[in-house]
């Protein structure tokens, strides 16, 4: 058998064992929105002034193999920072939740994105959670982002301690870097820069891979049009661009690929119930 031939092969049988290593549901569930249209300007670099998008607060959770996972824990009510971008506060995430018959005591895993207040906040809510952030985020977050001339814009104080705390309590773990396997069936990655080593997540279902861009990606239109976030949504334009062309080499088709905060979402996928649809 030529080498290519076995090349080939060898390949396939590792895509097929790590699908299989997979086998995750994954679901969006929202938890808070903004009442009312938004340019797409806002979100998209260069984006229409005149076409508007509807912006969701989301988390995803990841389940399957005895594990409860969540991409991102969202905020609480009494955040500051929410009651400035007018959000209407649905239900805490942890209540969200059990639209799906999950306790905040269920989850086992939070994955954060990245470190801001509207995706960090609510980690408290989950006793029994292991957080998995990049190093490099981690490290600024906590320590530069807070020096003379450090860019903490969207990071709170009050997260910061509850982030070091929970490193303290041995409840965190900081991932080295891109392409990494942090759990059978999810790998991380990172390119954009939507923070300083911002990162996004694959997860293999048996059938398809889902990709969960959270703020990666904010909004559809981006994707679609492959400009990068709006001013201050990205430390790298082009990076951000490129990463999302990454992101369409790594599902196999791109409707796996899901932003951070389009309404659109939940249009787009089965509906299990208000507030809640299976990516699939």
């Amino acid at each position: 058998m030529k080498k290519t031939t076995l090349l080939l092969l060898s390949l396939v049988i590792a895509w097929g064992a790590w699908c299989q290593q997979g086998s995750y549901k994954v679901y969006a569930v929202r938890f808070a929105s903004v009442p009312h249209p938004m340019a797409i300007s806002f979100w998209a670099d260069k984006g229409p002034t005149t076409d508007s998008v509807n912006i969701d607060f989301m988390v995803w959770l990841i389940k399957g193999n005895g594990k409860n996972i969540l991409v991102d824990a969202g905020f609480l009510r009494e955040i500051p920072e929410a009651k400035g971008f007018g959000v209407v506060y649905e239900s805490r995430p942890d209540s969200a939740l059990q639209k799906l018959s999950i306790k905040a005591e269920d989850i086992t895993d939070i994955i954060l994105s990245h470190p801001h207040w509207d995706h960090i906040d609510g980690i408290g809510l989950f006793p029994n959670a292991h957080i998995w952030i990049q190093k490099d985020d981690y490290n600024y977050y906590t320590g530069a982002a807070w020096q003379k001339d450090g860019q903490n814009g969207g990071f709170t104080k009050r997260d910061v301690r509850m982030l070091v705390d929970l490193n303290l309590d041995g409840k965190v773990t900081l991932v080295d870097g891109d392409d990494k396997e942090i759990i059978p069936g999810i790998k991380v990655y990172t390119g954009s820069r939507h923070t300083f080593n911002s990162q996004y997540v694959v997860v293999a279902t048996g059938t398809n891979k889902v990709l969960l861009a959270s703020d990666n990606i904010w909004i559809y239109y981006s994707l679609e049009h492959m400009v990068p976030a709006s001013k201050g949504g990205t430390l790298d334009p082009a990076g951000y661009v490129r990463s999302m062309q990454r992101m369409k080499t790594l599902v196999s088709d791109p409707k796996f690929i899901i932003p951070g905060h389009d309404a659109q979402v939940f249009s787009k996928f089965p509906r299990v119930t208000e507030g809640v649809v299976q990516i699939e």
